[in-house]
């Protein structure tokens, strides 16, 4: 069991935002140094006026997030690009940057690429040498990028969705080994997670659509712990599914807060789980909740929407976690990053 406390700090010159606190297990709130352990208290509170974009800057929908070996912060977005209601898909290119690197410590832009690059941007991840992996559903494609821009591969065919070993249907996110070789989650078409090895050559893959253990509904989201297990955010089944790296299925945890669970990543210094998923009710924005788990998926940390937040209401897309344990959400509703400090 776990027990949430509350305390409300105004950090903001426009909201009174909260201080979300968690015991784990037994213990009373103390002031003093927050242990964050799966048996202490972690606390965290949304960062004021972060990040510090120049006046008249906007994002698109901030949908890949994740951070390189400096603790800088990457976004990938979709500029003035939206997604297609009832429609085929976009067939041009977004004229803006869409990839964006965010200064740890200024929280300023340190640097903007990928305009006329990208259709309909999705997952974004950073592997040990700082390369950028994102995937391009509109493209159906997977590129990996260094940090300078430049292209070091793509895989699938542009605009041609498939289900073979070169082909994408809609392909959602990246998870990159220690060896370089790479998961995919593939995606909003295929409900399959496929593995390539580091020169981009298939070596297998497993799911299907369904509910069963191993079955897919949209995986969306995937990431590794230093296990090589591999998790999946399985959107519309609402769930996590843990398995190894050959990807026979381990163990699952299923939402009960809602109906849809979006993504994961691994906070590899603490070998934790964070998720984040999102709620519409009766056609209303209810708003997302973020979610804390170890590694064997028991639940630590539970705070957003079911927690007395009263930020602006979000739609989480994707997470990351930096080396100091402080959470990044992308948010597609308002086309915003937050950032939730860690509280000592």
């Amino acid at each position: 069991m776990y027990l949430k406390e509350f305390m409300y700090r105004r950090v903001s010159n426009f909201c009174s935002l909260p201080l979300f606190c968690c015991l784990v297990g037994c213990g009373n709130f103390q002031n003093k140094e927050i242990e964050l352990s799966s048996t202490g208290l972690a606390a965290y509170e949304l960062v004021e006026g972060w990040p510090k974009l120049p006046d008249g800057h906007s994002f698109g929908n901030v949908t890949g997030l994740d951070i390189d070996s400096a603790g800088n912060l990457w976004i990938f977005h979709r500029g003035s690009r939206v997604w297609p209601i009832g429609i085929p898909m976009h067939e041009t290119k977004i004229v803006e940057n869409t990839i964006t690197k965010i200064d740890k410590n200024s929280g300023e832009i340190a640097a903007s690429w990928g305009a006329n690059i990208f259709i309909m941007p999705h997952g974004l991840a950073i592997d040990k040498e700082d390369n950028l992996w994102v995937t391009d559903v509109g493209l159906h494609q997977i590129f990996k990028f260094n940090s300078r821009g430049e292209l070091l591969m793509a895989l699938g065919e542009a605009k041609f969705p498939g289900n073979d070993q070169t082909h994408f249907n809609l392909p959602t996110d990246v998870a990159v080994t220690s060896d370089g070789s790479f998961y995919v989650s593939d995606g909003y078409g295929n409900s399959r997670v496929l593995k390539f090895s580091s020169k981009g050559t298939y070596l297998f893959e497993w799911g299907s659509k369904g509910q069963e253990k191993g079955e897919f509904h949209l995986p969306h989201g995937i990431d590794l712990d230093t296990d090589g297990n591999v998790y999946v955010a399985d959107r519309e089944n609402n769930r996590i599914q843990k398995f190894d790296a050959e990807g026979n299925f381990l163990t699952t945890w299923q939402n009960r807060s809602t109906d849809q669970f979006y993504s994961v990543t691994i906070d590899h210094n603490r070998e934790q789980l964070f998720g984040i998923d999102y709620e519409r009710e009766d056609g209303v924005i209810k708003g997302s909740d973020i979610f804390r788990f170890d590694l064997d998926l028991n639940l630590q940390v539970q705070f957003g929407r079911t927690s007395n937040y009263t930020g602006p209401i979000a739609r989480y897309h994707d997470i990351c976690v930096d080396q100091e344990g402080n959470i990044y959400v992308g948010d597609i509703l308002v086309n915003m990053v937050q950032k939730f400090r860690v509280v000592r």
